[in-house]
């Protein structure tokens, strides 16, 4: 992806989150959002001296998350809603002689993702929605750092159903057909760090569930499992002959699940998994976890 693709989607990202805040202002009792911001911060730190024997290493682990919503029925036959989740963390470790090692990257996430649903007033409604999936550095190579790499648009339209809804609670479907493109920089020679653009397109059937539940007055859950059935890739002749040549067509798995607990007003403990299934990247399924206990500020 070239400078200037970077630095449009960039833009239109920030754009797009400072109206969603800007919006969430709004008071106005006949329009009023419903509209959340919160952001936690969690570490973990050991450290131990140079005459310690046993074998330990220190380190040192962080943590940010920023999850935002807002949702309003812009008019009385149309609802927005918009969430943004960011993520981002370090590990840093010492060696096994006791020095301190460069920082790590644990944990990178940007999630930005809008749906305009027609209200009907039947079982299901149409929807229209786009989202925004990347990171901000890929640091595989520590010499050649990118950013905003990958980075996965989609925009998708179909009917959705909202099985349940109750204050800020809700458990919503939807399923229609989607269109993605997937921009990335790779490394093509590993010892003079040259790169090249490649840009990815696939369409198919998309499957997305999204659950916000109170489980307690100090429990949260919130959960999205996204399904997506490629029905043409743009590359897939690149593939012929070889045994990943029908991979694309194998349906990709993303299932994240959070659970917060407050203990305090400030102190909060959450518990993160997401699986992820997608035969091109690898044949076996990913599983990530994150457990921390940390600070959390309700800005909204």
């Amino acid at each position: 992806m070239n400078t200037l693709l970077k630095t449009l989607c960039f833009t239109i990202f920030f754009l797009l989150g400072l109206s969603m805040l800007v919006s969430a202002q709004d008071t106005v009792a006949a329009t009023r959002w419903k509209k959340s911001l919160i952001v936690d911060v969690t570490t973990t730190q050991t450290a131990y001296s140079d005459s310690w024997v046993g074998g330990e290493i220190g380190s040192f682990n962080w943590v940010g998350n920023l999850n935002g919503a807002a949702e309003k029925n812009l008019k009385p036959w149309f609802n927005f809603r918009s969430t943004l989740k960011l993520s981002f963390g370090q590990t840093i470790s010492q060696d096994t002689t006791k020095n301190w090692n460069k920082p790590r990257k644990s944990t990178d996430l940007i999630d930005f993702e809008n749906v305009g649903r027609f209200i009907l007033n039947k079982i299901i409604d149409p929807y229209v929605a786009f989202r925004l999936e990347s990171q901000f550095v890929d640091a595989s190579i520590d010499a050649k750092k990118r950013y905003l790499s990958p980075l996965k648009l989609t925009e998708s339209a179909g009917l959705a159903r909202r099985f349940y809804e109750k204050d800020n609670d809700q458990i919503t479907s939807r399923l229609g057909l989607a269109l993605r493109q997937t921009f990335k920089t790779g490394i093509t020679d590993s010892v003079l760090l040259t790169t090249e653009d490649s840009t990815f397109v696939d369409g198919g059937i998309e499957s997305v569930t999204d659950v916000n539940l109170t489980l307690s007055k100090k429990m949260t859950y919130t959960g999205k499992l996204t399904l997506f059935k490629a029905l043409f890739f743009s590359q897939k002749d690149d593939f012929k002959g070889t045994p990943q040549e029908d991979y694309w067509k194998t349906v990709d798995v993303s299932w994240e699940n959070i659970i917060s607990a407050n203990l305090s007003k400030i102190i909060t403990v959450n518990f993160y998994t997401q699986f992820l299934y997608d035969k091109q990247v690898s044949t076996k399924g990913r599983l990530k976890e994150t457990l921390g206990i940390g600070f959390v500020f309700k800005l909204i």
